[in-house]
């Protein structure tokens, strides 16, 4: 009997998403029905309008992993030149590395660009061994690192699974906190209200009663109904909340927008709340998968008390639960959203980086934060029981 071959495996780098169309057809449609963010047209559109590319900072390297010749396995990833657009922030780390020798930028980035939600960065194809791909990624992008002169490797929000695999491959496991809502497979608002403590029970009804007092309507516009209108309205409350702030950044434009509601507006919902002229005062442009729904970007032109809120937290959950959606994730920080009925959840990232010393460091840094951040979740859950 001739013995067997053994399994070769290979990566190739594409500099662009059009490069991987056809391929991304084949990946498993588990990992990507429920993460709307990683569909072809989302991350298509984000290099296409010029928002995630080379002169921006994000040089788009995405890996491709073969097995004997086949697609086994992609994920999108970029070379950055700083650490804009994140949401696991590392500019400590990027300040610490000098000590230790260490040129930080550039470095290796396996994400979603600009969208702090949880989904796979390994995307396999239907039926592919996912741990053998697992395993492949961990060994491969430590070799990129290598290979192109990088300080690091950083692959962030994949769900804890992934999380737990590529540490299991010797990858550093980091950490952090949103908070999310989850369906305990309530009737209506109502019912979801009876899980909360009576004061704050109380203070969601008043505040959920705003709207009406202050003349607003708030509707969900998806598919066909998001006319160029809507998108102007949209876009215009996107850009007046990033230009509000000394931290903000418009990583996204007009055109991003306009494209991925008209190729994918089956994913998109953006919640509209209108005066009693019909005039749009306020948005929050969400993402929506087979069971979850995500929070993006919101933004107003009026300042009417509990108006955030409504928008981008009372409506959205209301519609969950109507449309039996599993759980919310309106985005990162904000521990206000505790107290209207949201939890906080672990995150997930892992990293690898090429100095030893400054590894080690780095590990113990994690640690710490870890130990950190759950006694803090700990006290939380304390406080809100």
């Amino acid at each position: 009997m001739p013995a067997q071959r053994p399994t070769e495996l290979s990566f190739t780098v594409a500099s662009s998403m059009r490069e991987l169309e056809e391929p991304w057809k084949k990946l498993d449609p588990a990992i990507l029905e429920d993460a709307p963010f990683l569909r072809f047209e989302w991350l298509d559109a984000l290099e296409r309008t010029g928002c995630a590319v080379a002169k921006n900072g994000w040089q788009p390297h995405h890996l491709v992993l073969e097995r004997d010749g086949e697609l086994l396995a992609i994920a999108p990833a970029y070379l950055k030149g700083h650490s804009e657009g994140e949401f696991v922030f590392d500019f400590a780390w990027a300040n610490a590395a000098s000590r230790f020798g260490v040129e930080y930028y550039p470095k290796l980035l396996v994400a979603v660009p600009f969208t702090p939600a949880t989904g796979g960065r390994i995307l396999t194809v239907t039926g592919a061994d996912r741990a053998l791909a697992r395993r492949a990624y961990a060994a491969g992008i430590a070799k990129v690192v290598e290979q192109v002169e990088l300080s690091s490797a950083h692959v962030l929000f994949p769900p804890e699974d992934e999380a737990d695999a590529l540490e299991d491959a010797g990858l550093l496991h980091r950490v952090g906190v949103q908070f999310h809502w989850q369906n305990g497979g309530y009737a209506d608002y109502e019912d979801f209200l009876k899980t909360l403590p009576t004061k704050r029970r109380t203070q969601l009804r008043r505040e959920r009663r705003a709207p009406k007092e202050q003349g607003i309507t708030i509707d969900t516009l998806t598919g066909k109904d998001l006319v160029p209108e809507v998108v102007d309205a949209m876009f215009g409350f996107y850009a007046a909340t990033v230009d509000k702030f000394f931290y903000g950044r418009r990583y996204l434009n007009r055109q991003f927008f306009e494209e991925v509601c008209s190729t994918m507006g089956d994913a998109i919902e953006i919640v509209l709340a209108r005066d009693a002229s019909k005039k749009p005062v306020a948005g929050a442009f969400n993402l929506r998968g087979k069971r979850s729904l995500f929070g993006r970007y919101w933004g107003a032109n009026v300042d009417l008390p509990f108006l955030h809120f409504n928008v981008c937290y009372y409506h959205s959950v209301e519609r969950a639960i109507t449309e039996g959606l599993t759980r919310f994730e309106p985005g990162a920080g904000g521990e206000h959203k505790l107290a209207r009925g949201f939890a906080p959840t672990l995150t997930h990232s892992v990293h690898h980086l090429a100095d030893r010393r400054f590894s080690r460091a780095i590990a113990d840094f994690v640690a710490r934060e870890r130990q950190a951040i759950e006694a803090e979740i700990a006290c939380e859950a304390d406080g809100a029981g």
